[in-house]
């Protein structure tokens, strides 16, 4: 299907991108200002797509960071719309369901990855697209069927649910070495984030080049990192190794778990790149090759601010991944051949500018109230409470005094020690949100996530028209590239038991099951097959779905197994 006349089908006919000018922008706009390169993207469709979701947000936040910042965004320059966020069975969407719903064009369950709904708890009056539990395409996997590059940057584990959900088909996002394996053998060309424990055995360590030692948390006996290297790829660990990159497919993971909040890395990993750094180099390497290039890249841990209730994290990683957007507009205007959709997968936190305490003068808040409060806080409140020597009244007060330039009362520390017990929270996510009560002009509705509608920026300067659904956010994707997600998934997992009467899933060993078909191997969660001693790569996974017992494999696969 056209982009355009997909983007027609669904509201969105001006959600284009390309460009003619100094802004790297073009406007369709009752002038008739550039509608000759719309009929010339119509006829071409887009070369790469980037496709960029700073986790857990809405306006609020932007709003926040541009007031913090002094100046417009890279996303205020961008054309908006609204997106609904709902998942299959709540109002309130999980970040796993979102991210396969912006992934694959297919609402499901929470906490499931790449896969269809469960039908024992859909809201009411929801009807599937998908199978339950069955694997569905993502646009990651429809641009490598199609000989694109692909790639990931993020700033948590590359296994946590947004990432996973591109290149994963899974019933669980906790089942992080499961999570891990599909990722490797997706053959994504680049991959930057957190999360390097996930490739090493438990029993063995890995030595960065900065002298830090990674212990394994895998229990399957597999070392994945030598599966990299079999398969060709650089790994790098550290924003010097990233800056030597200048070709090839390469895995850079800078932490052995998630990476640092961007405000807190001067002072407890300055090894580590820049969300906006990843995203160049990753943008430098996928640009090199000639069928043009997909990347997924997640400001991860806005959200994680929004569970914390904290300002300071959120607003300042939401910049970064401002940054970030920059890096990917500079290079879609440079190129006039690229794609750039930005959104938040949900709110989280509820951010308000304004709370119950300002009602009395809110009419009367200047910037200094919103932002002076906010230019003291040199990190995050977990670097905070890192930064005490003992879990002491003494202790916070100091740190907060040192860390947040907050001058605290012993009555605030008894108001953050009483919140940790009602609420049951950590003492960075007390002392957050107390603080944000007492010392700035910001409420906070939850430590979850939210329901409402939140916006996707795109890459131009005329506004999209109207309320799109998140699954209308894969589909504009798909379209830019010219792929059928719906032919990707028939093309990738066919169900084993509708064309073979005669096959075994071997589960002698659980942790690294094997479908057996006349005598070919084909390990679970891996993208080969093994007849006769011979190792046949496919081009998708072999994916199990514990809760049905079926099992999916590539059409490409069918056809070579119908031949023994």
């Amino acid at each position: 299907m056209n982009l355009f006349k997909n983007m027609m089908k669904i509201g969105v006919v001006t959600a284009c991108v390309t460009t003619i000018s100094a802004t790297g922008c073009f406007a369709l706009n009752p002038n008739g200002h550039g509608y000759g390169l719309l009929k010339k993207a119509r006829e071409m469709g887009y070369k790469n797509v980037i496709v960029m979701i700073p986790d857990g947000c809405d306006e609020a936040v932007q709003t926040a960071a541009r007031w913090y910042k002094g100046e417009d965004l890279q996303v205020d320059k961008m054309q908006n719309a609204a997106v609904k966020i709902h998942m299959a069975n709540s109002v309130i969407t999980g970040s796993a369901a979102a991210a396969t719903a912006f992934a694959t064009s297919h609402k499901t369950t929470v906490r499931f990855l790449g896969i269809g709904p469960r039908t024992d708890d859909l809201l009411t009056g929801f009807e599937p697209t998908a199978e339950p539990y069955a694997p569905v395409a993502s646009i990651l996997e429809a641009a490598k069927m199609k000989g694109m590059a692909t790639g990931i940057a993020a700033t948590s584990r590359v296994t946590h649910a947004t990432p996973a959900a591109f290149a994963c088909h899974i019933d669980d996002r906790g089942e992080t070495n499961k999570i891990m394996e599909h990722i490797v053998y997706e053959n994504i060309d680049v991959v930057f984030g957190g999360g390097a424990r996930h490739l090493i055995p438990e029993d063995e360590t890995y030595t960065t080049s900065f002298g830090d030692s990674w212990g394994g948390k895998r229990t399957d006996g597999e070392n994945l990192m030598d599966v990299l290297t079999e398969r060709g790829y650089q790994f790098v660990d550290s924003k010097e190794g990233l800056e030597t990159l200048t070709s090839g497919k390469v895995w850079g993971l800078f932490d052995d778990s998630h990476m640092q909040p961007d405000i807190d890395r001067q002072y407890f990993a300055e090894h580590e790149p820049a969300l906006s750094e990843m995203v160049d180099k990753a943008i430098e390497l996928l640009s090199q090759d000639r069928d043009g290039f997909f990347l997924m890249v997640e400001g991860s841990q806005v959200d994680w601010a929004g569970h914390n209730n904290d300002p300071i994290y959120m607003i300042t990683d939401f910049i970064a991944f401002d940054d970030a957007v920059k890096v990917a507009c500079d290079f879609a205007e440079k190129d006039g051949q690229t794609l750039v959709l930005a959104y938040p997968d949900h709110n989280t936190g509820g951010m308000k500018i304004g709370h119950y305490y300002t009602d009395v003068a809110y009419t009367e808040t200047t910037i200094e109230d919103l932002v002076d409060p906010l230019k003291g806080m040199k990190m995050s409140a977990n670097g905070v409470v890192a930064m005490m020597a003992e879990d002491t009244d003494a202790e916070l007060i100091t740190s907060v005094s040192e860390n947040w330039g907050l001058t605290i009362t012993q009555d605030d520390v008894d108001e953050i020690r009483a919140y940790q017990d009602d609420m049951g929270q950590s003492l960075s996510y007390s002392m957050a949100a107390v603080l944000s009560k007492n010392y700035t002009v910001i409420g906070w509705t939850t430590h979850g996530h939210n329901g409402e509608t939140v916006p996707v920026w795109v890459y131009g300067d005329d506004a999209p028209v109207g309320t799109i659904d998140n699954t209308d956010l894969a589909l504009i994707a798909a379209d830019a590239m010219g792929a059928d997600l719906d032919q990707v998934t028939q093309d990738l997992y066919v169900e084993v038991s509708t064309v073979f009467d005669d096959y075994e899933l071997d589960e002698t060993d659980a942790e690294n099951p094997v479908l057996i078909v006349k005598g070919a191997e084909m390990p679970i969660s891996k993208d080969y097959m093994v007849y006769n001693g011979k190792t046949i790569q496919m081009p998708g996974l072999t994916v199990y779905a514990p809760m049905t017992g079926k099992v999916y494999i590539s059409k490409q696969a069918v056809n070579m197994l119908r031949r023994l």
